[in-house]
């Protein structure tokens, strides 16, 4: 956090590792072409490309490596000249898809601290545009604020400044260990991941409006992890007046999906019953490194950024002990769950979107049942109910009850429990269920979309799916309504306006969401999903019961 960090070292270190951020030159380029903005670091050349001018590969803070690993992203020195933004910085170190054993993926470094703009080609200081910024997901180990499919093009085609951007991934960011936890004691610990998100809205606060933006209308976004994200950052009292209005896709909201480790033993957790420091003190003995004091620290930074990847690999063996945390709950940084905050009211208040694919995963996600009737007995008393709920004429598939009992549960539930928590504070809400399946995918999505399917809409950039067919005039439709949705939210905190079907505002009292058919029209309606998220609700608050009633 920029705020924390002071003092002539920090800034002797961070310009000895930016000397490898070349600053680039050129001359006599035409400024329609090539727009230049002043930030605070210094000048930053970019490009247009028809209606809309893209800056790339900017950097936000100092590379995180060295003695920077495991500690807040440290603020950037000036440069001089004009830094060339034309290319999209590395992504976060990762194993992704494909990387070699002992490797992380192409393109992927520890040096990745990179965010990137898009705005309307003319855009000049002061045009006070909405600005909207992508966290992108990939379950904290993965993924990236570059690609074509999350390019801004068709936002700021709409009006809207899109940032994306990068922050540290895996056991680079989110990590704990004894001597770690004691060292700079002003600074916090734990989800290095948050601190980069903090960081980048601060970079947005800062200096977005050099590029046309409105610092004090900014809309956070995100998907899977960057759902997550989303709810974190509405409950981190650091990350307070950074952002305006919120949207989590497939985000959940609930305790126990990526919600927050304790950091310690002695802040015992139901669901999370190995504290983070543990995870890394076991992370430590697989790399054959023992004691958790500085010395064990400083072997651990010493290791190269393959080695704590390691092919990203969450526990030590099939079966062993953990050794990747996932988000930590510090007490400083990350002082409590999303849904502690939410049930006591603490949330930030911003108008919010939320919501769901209609079949994210299919079985094992959150049980191992192998029948309908395994799965059905964990219900107890409820059971009878949760067969008339999911398979009320006693004929579907288990594969179709598994898939929207792990929907409902991970995701559809907790979306409507927050958005409850936000209209009780007096916050709008929208709710929405994304059931769209292309017309050639549904031989293989037969119960439903999948996790992620909603996003080329939301950007309308149809034609950057891997492997897909050319897009019909259907879904080109409902990319531009979905996409028109986002940038109406963004600029007036309600998605309705001009040219697209009503989205009715949440209520306690009617339940209304709109629902992205299977045929692709986009409806308001109430939503059909009551019944399963009304005993999943009831299965939820019961497991809790007997949690409190063993004094767990």
């Amino acid at each position: 956090m920029r705020k924390i960090i002071t003092g002539l070292a920090t800034i002797i270190l961070s310009c000895s590792l930016q000397a490898h951020h070349s600053t680039l030159y050129a001359q006599g380029r035409d400024s329609n072409s090539s727009p230049t903005v002043r930030t605070t670091n210094g000048m930053v050349r970019g490009v247009t490309d028809g209606k809309v001018s893209s800056f790339k590969g900017i950097p936000y803070a100092v590379p995180p490596v060295g003695e920077f690993r495991w500690r807040p992203p440290q603020p950037l020195s000036s440069w001089q000249g004009v830094r060339e933004t034309t290319e999209y910085g590395a992504n976060c170190a990762q194993a992704g898809w494909g990387a070699a054993p002992g490797s992380i993926t192409e393109g992927s470094s520890e040096d990745c601290l990179f965010l990137n703009i898009w705005r309307p080609e003319g855009t000049e200081e002061g045009a006070n545009l909405p600005v909207m910024v992508w966290i992108h997901g990939g379950a904290f180990v993965g993924g990236s604020g570059a690609g074509a499919t999350t390019s801004g093009e068709e936002f700021a085609k709409q009006g809207v400044i899109l940032m994306t951007f990068n922050y540290r991934l895996g056991r680079l960011g989110h990590f704990a260990f004894p001597a770690l936890s004691e060292e700079h004691p002003q600074e916090p610990k734990g989800s290095y991941a948050y601190m980069d998100q903090i960081a980048a809205l601060e970079w947005v606060q800062e200096n977005i409006a050099a590029f046309g933006g409105d610092p004090i209308n900014v809309t956070i976004f995100g998907f899977s992890a960057g759902g997550v994200s989303v709810h974190s950052l509405m409950t981190i009292p650091a990350a307070r007046g950074l952002f305006h209005k919120a949207i989590s896709e497939s985000g959940g909201g609930r305790d126990g999906v990526l919600t927050g480790r304790p950091i310690r033993e002695d802040n015992a957790d139901p669901l999370y019953t190995v504290s983070a420091e543990s995870i890394g003190i076991n992370f430590a003995r697989k790399k054959g490194i023992e004691g958790t004091d500085e010395a064990a620290l400083a072997k651990l930074r010493d290791l190269s950024v393959e080695e704590i990847v390691d092919g990203g690999q969450e526990t030590d063996g099939e079966g062993g002990p953990r050794t990747y945390s996932g988000p930590i709950l510090d007490g400083d940084l990350v002082v409590e769950t999303a849904e502690i905050a939410y049930k006591a009211g603490r949330q930030v208040d911003v108008p919010l979107i939320i919501g769901n694919t209609s079949a994210e995963v299919g079985g094992s996600f959150v049980n191992n049942s192998s029948s309908k009737e395994e799965l059905f007995s964990l219900f107890g008393e409820l059971e009878d109910e949760a067969k008339a709920a999911y398979d009320p004429e006693g004929n579907k598939e288990f594969a179709e009850v598994i898939t929207k009992f792990n929907t409902d549960w991970a995701w559809g539930e907790p979306a409507r429990m927050t958005a409850r928590a936000f209209v009780d504070e007096g916050n709008p809400a929208y709710m929405y269920l994304f059931s769209y399946v292309p017309e050639a995918m549904q031989e293989r999505m037969r119960f439903g979309a999948g996790h992620g399917s909603e996003i080329a809409y939301v950007f309308n950039n149809l034609d950057a799916r891997r492997g897909d067919t050319e897009p019909t005039a259907e879904e080109q439709r409902l990319a531009q309504v979905m996409n028109t949705y986002w940038a109406n939210f963004a600029k007036t905190g309600d998605p309705n306006g001009a040219g697209v079907p009503k989205w009715p505002v949440y209520q306690t009292q009617n339940e209304e969401i709109l629902k992205i058919e299977s045929d692709g029209k986009t409806v308001g309606k109430l939503d059909p999903r009551k019944e399963r998220l009304d005993v999943i609700k009831k299965a939820i608050e019961k497991f809790r019961a007997h949690l409190q009633s063993r004094g767990i």
